[in-house]
């Protein structure tokens, strides 16, 4: 049995070699991060393990687990320290190798097992760690299970058991390649640059959209874990502007940008504009709703507010829910509602069938991008972009605010809201139409013009976006009233950027 875990351990040091060091903030509401060495070492990773095959037993699960690892220097010696945990404690582990977080995610299904252990920092810098894992396809840990394995961890209350396996699958990627290009070409040949920041996904991407049909310009596809370029986030600008530079050189038809892990994709049309994910999300919805009327999809308290708005989905009777930000939140709501998607700003979307098996899957998103494009007419992606209702969009601002005081202000700041729907008081200028709490507060006014508040799930600081239908104008007007209502809080620092 592990010797129960430290919160902090000196490098280079005798207990260091002997002891599981895991820092107790790596557990956060969804997954699991750490900087390696400093806040966690292979022991801890181990200790990790041995803490996730417990709470799997706890769960009444069958002990079998799908496990891989991203392409980090160090992520295959984590995943195997994990895995010496995981059979520790009586799980047998499938290890389908350097993969994608959707190919293990889809091994789950292909190999009929119903746990996942991915071993990845998805877009982080190097030096970060981390574990996405699920015990009930295709859902992924929420904040329960995530406080109970932080629980059983630190506490070092392990179950070990014999029986433990371990089964390695080889060429495990042909199986998933397959199965996402089993179906006819496309019929209109796009030109699409397929950028990888040099991550994982470069092993994979640009295969899977030449056999849909599509002419592929690699950008930055070779492996290379130092990241040479810039860090694979189709959020990060470095990013964006050499999507939009290829696009451009290339006279592309757009640009798909995926994330170190490959489970979001992010896209820049054949303008050079980067198109933000929710946008994509609304141009996606009217394609599919135009498909499958009344369809219903569920999108993140962050995303714009055409969904609710748009006059094409109203008319193909398409409804839409506003829920918690975080792709387990959101893939959890998706699968409960049986909506035909869910989009997050992010860039995490969820398809379920007929398009997918409700998981985040970045590959699955462009194809899905590449089909509406197909049925467009011959529309370009900045014809699909600019038919829609035009909006002001902030990006997200996030004020500093301590972890320990976060929570409480966001739900001073509810109550404000609250209180100003119920006596009638106006916000910015206008009464308040609607009132969202699921995720902190999206207070809406009858313009459409509306601004949200929440604490941010893994960082001391809150998010605030704001965006208008109106004006921009209205759009500053809304972050006015938002930061007026923070400023009476003196928790609240200064923001990171705002507008």
């Amino acid at each position: 049995m592990l010797p129960k875990p430290k919160a902090a351990l000196a490098q280079n040091t005798y207990a260091y070699e002997s002891e599981p060091l895991v820092k107790p903030t790596g557990f956060r509401e969804y997954d699991a991060r750490w900087l390696f060495g400093s806040e966690l070492n292979l022991m801890g990773v181990q200790a990790l393990g041995m803490g996730l095959g417990t709470l799997i037993a706890e769960l009444g699960q069958k002990p079998q687990i799908v496990t891989g690892h991203d392409f980090r220097s160090y992520s295959a010696s984590i995943k195997y320290a994990l895995i010496s945990g995981l059979m520790a404690s009586g799980c047998t582990v499938h290890d389908i190798g350097l993969c994608m977080t959707p190919m293990a995610y889809f091994a789950q299904f292909e190999l009929d097992v119903p746990c996942v252990a991915m071993v990845t920092a998805s877009h982080n810098d190097n030096g970060w760690t981390g574990v996405k894992m699920g015990a009930n396809r295709p859902l992924t840990f929420g904040p329960q299970e995530m406080a109970r394995l932080k629980e059983i961890v630190l506490s070092g209350s392990f179950v070990a058991k014999p029986g433990g396996g371990y089964r390695f699958h080889e060429n495990f990627p042909a199986r998933y390649i397959a199965d996402l290009t089993d179906r006819p070409e496309l019929k209109r040949r796009l030109r699409v640059v397929a950028a990888c920041g040099n991550g994982t996904a470069g092993a994979f991407a640009p295969q899977v959209l030449e056999a849909i049909g599509c002419e592929v310009i690699p950008l930055d596809t070779k492996l290379d874990h130092s990241f040479p370029n810039y860090n694979p986030n189709p959020e990060d600008l470095k990013m964006l502007h050499a999507m939009r530079d290829a696009v451009l050189a290339h006279q592309a038809d757009l640009a798909f940008g995926f994330d170190g892990d490959g489970d979001r994709c992010g896209v820049v049309d054949d303008t050079g504009e980067e198109i933000f994910a929710d946008k994509i999300g609304v141009m996606l919805a009217r394609d599919m709703s135009a498909l499958h009327p009344q369809a219903r999809f569920v999108v993140d308290v962050k995303s714009t507010g055409l969904f609710a708005t748009d006059p094409v989905l109203q008319a193909q009777g398409a409804t839409t829910e506003y829920w918690k930000t975080g792709h387990s939140y959101m893939k959890r709501r998706t699968h409960e509602l049986r909506a035909l998607a869910g989009f997050e700003k992010s860039g995490h979307f969820f398809f379920n069938a007929p398009y997918g098996r409700g998981y985040d899957d970045g590959l699955v998103s462009a194809i899905a991008i590449c089909d509406m494009l197909d049925r467009a007419h011959g529309q370009r992606m900045s014809d699909l972009k600019n038919a829609l209702p035009k909006t002001w969009s902030s990006p997200t601002m996030s004020p500093h605010c301590a972890d320990e005081a976060k929570y409480g202000v966001v739900d001073a700041v509810v109550r404000e809201f609250q209180a100003a729907q119920r006596d009638g008081r106006p916000v910015a200028g206008q009464p308040i139409r609607d009132l969202v709490t699921v995720n902190g507060v999206r207070v809406t006014c009858d313009d459409g013009s509306w601004g949200l508040v929440r604490a941010s799930s893994n960082k001391p600081e809150l998010v605030v976006v704001v965006e208008s239908p109106v004006s921009e104008q209205r759009m500053h007007e809304m972050f006015a009233a938002i930061n007026e209502v923070l400023r009476r809080h003196p928790e609240v620092g200064a923001y990171n950027q705002t507008i």
